[in-house]
């Protein structure tokens, strides 16, 4: 994710945005088997991707708190709780 994050950086050259990395990369990365079986229709299936992408673009958006070492103790240290 970071490495994507990255590639946002230089979204001035290349235009691959989080945006535009988040369309590509989510079906991908939050792959769905009700998605590649026949019973979702063409609509739901656009509606599932489109849901997956508005994910991946805010863990992009948001990878340096996300991801930060901080933030893992504080989860490890509640999970304690």
């Amino acid at each position: 994710m970071r490495h994507l994050a990255r590639l946002a950086d230089y979204c001035s050259i290349t235009n691959m945005h989080t945006k535009n990395l988040a369309i590509v990369w989510a079906p991908n990365l939050l792959r769905s088997k009700q998605i590649e079986s026949a019973c979702f229709s063409g609509t739901a299936a656009f509606m599932e991707v489109r849901i997956q992408s508005v994910v991946v673009e805010f863990i992009l958006n948001h990878v340096d708190v996300l991801f930060s070492s901080k933030l893992s103790s504080v989860i490890r240290d509640g999970a304690g709780i």
